[in-house]
């Protein structure tokens, strides 16, 4: 039988675990069937559980080790700057998409929902999360509490150490070598889990809420997707064309396995291995991706923090009966470049959200109205962020003339676009080799 799995495309066992798990869901919620909707839950929970158990560890040490390797990287200075100036300029254009289409498609508008009975999330975001969140108390109390933000800064701030340490350093840095291998093989067995993962996921989301609550939230529902699609398949592309010279089409064949493992695991920094293991197959080198992709896992977010608070925030003014100014739409635009990196350190779009409600001044017990509906629209967030987190270092490197051109163009050739990214080989297809050859690739 495993045999007969590995056979199996990875992306059509994905896709069979999305429609065994909206049947079950349905038979769950038709029959209300409790024991049959906890258990899709604890299925999905701990598929989730196990991708973000090996987060710690393995943002600590891929960044402490690519931070050593950048000595041996030309104009890394640069890089850096380079990759935040597209992280701010792709955000800029999605929270625009977001704008535009929050315009065009009025989601709040004669909408009835009852406010009086809507409270606030319990956690919201404000400005002060960044000062005071990315410094821990203690190193132990960041990899505790899973403090991504905390993470990134310690193995910053370490990596720095060790690369002006030089020689003396080296045990160290062979030591996170080591782990990072670790961890990485560990974490490649959870990801062939997906599509179990995917049927409790989606299983327990119909299950638990059904298709019923998208009716009064029907028109905000399809503006996400349709927003999400647009910086997917229009704005991305269009990217690719003018700035780095490249076809779409090889980006989405060597960015698929990520973007798919997003839009069922609902985590950015869950799907950050395979994020990275999609970009350096696109002929990203693996230096300069070891960094990119970590750090725009925690920052770099157009479905979380541009297309969906623009949205929202337009939605929750509309149920509210406020008017929105010019000045306001300005402000959209700002906290949507400038917030995601003050809730890096904590979870979940909600909390973007109450940032952009707050620094607008509408009432933060209307992102409670949308608390329902996460889980369904949070899908095609995560999707759209990782798909921003593949594209910012393909085309800087494209940019800065360092992109293997001879392996983005033979992305999703040499082996199928919908197998995932074989950690030992990114040219091999890992359906096609022995399960316990699943080795991560050398440093």
């Amino acid at each position: 039988m495993p045999s007969v799995l590995r056979k199996i495309p990875f992306s059509v066992q994905i896709l069979l675990g999305l429609v065994a798990g909206v049947a079950l869901g349905l038979v769950a919620r038709t029959a209300d069937l409790a024991w049959l909707t906890s258990t899709l839950h604890t299925v999905g929970g701990l598929f989730v559980q196990l991708l973000k158990l090996a987060v710690p560890p393995l943002v600590f040490t891929a960044i402490v080790v690519s931070v050593v390797r950048l000595r041996g990287v030309a104009n890394a200075a640069r890089l850096a700057w380079k990759t935040l100036l597209w992280f701010g300029v792709t955000a800029l254009i999605a929270v625009g998409v977001g704008i535009g289409l929050g315009l065009l498609t009025n989601p709040g508008r004669g909408v009835n929902l009852d406010t009086a009975g809507a409270t606030a999330p319990q956690r919201t975001g404000s400005w002060t999360d960044f000062l005071t969140g990315i410094v821990p108390t203690n190193p132990v109390g960041a990899f505790v509490e899973g403090n991504v933000l905390q993470i990134v800064f310690l193995a910053l701030a370490v990596g720095a150490a060790a690369l002006l340490v030089g020689p003396a350093a080296e045990p160290f840095v062979a030591f996170n070598q080591a782990l990072l291998e670790i961890v990485q093989k560990a974490l490649w067995w959870v990801i062939r889990l997906a599509p179990i993962g995917t049927l409790g996921l989606i299983g327990n989301a119909v299950a638990s809420y059904g298709w019923d609550l998208l009716a009064p939230l029907a028109t905000f529902t399809t503006a996400v997707y349709v927003g999400c699609a647009i910086v997917l398949l229009v704005v991305y592309p269009l990217l690719l064309v003018a700035a780095g010279r490249l076809n779409p089409l090889r980006f989405y064949a060597g960015a698929w396995p990520a973007i798919e493992l997003a839009f069922v695991s609902r985590s950015s920094v869950g799907t950050m291995p395979v994020t990275q293991r999609a970009v350096e197959r696109l002929g990203v080198p693996r230096e300069y991706a070891s960094f990119a992709v970590p750090f725009g896992a925690t920052t770099k977010m157009d479905g979380c923090a541009a297309v969906y608070p623009a949205l929202a925030a337009i939605f929750v003014a509309q149920v509210f009966g406020i008017h929105l100014g010019v000045t306001d739409y300005l402000l959209i635009a700002f906290v949507s470049v400038v917030g995601s990196a003050a809730t890096a350190g904590l979870t979940g779009a909600i909390v973007m959200l109450t940032l952009t409600l707050g620094t607008l001044g509408l009432p933060l017990a209307g992102a409670g109205l949308l608390l329902a509906i996460d889980p369904i629209v949070d899908m095609i967030r995560t999707a759209t962020n990782v798909a921003g987190q593949a594209l910012v270092p393909t085309l800087v490197a494209a940019r800065e003339g360092t992109l293997d051109r001879d392996a983005y163009d033979s992305a999703g050739r040499r082996e199928p676009v919908d197998a995932p990214t074989d950690p030992a080989h990114p040219t091999r297809s890992t359906v096609d080799r022995p399960a316990d050859d699943l080795a991560p690739a050398p440093a």
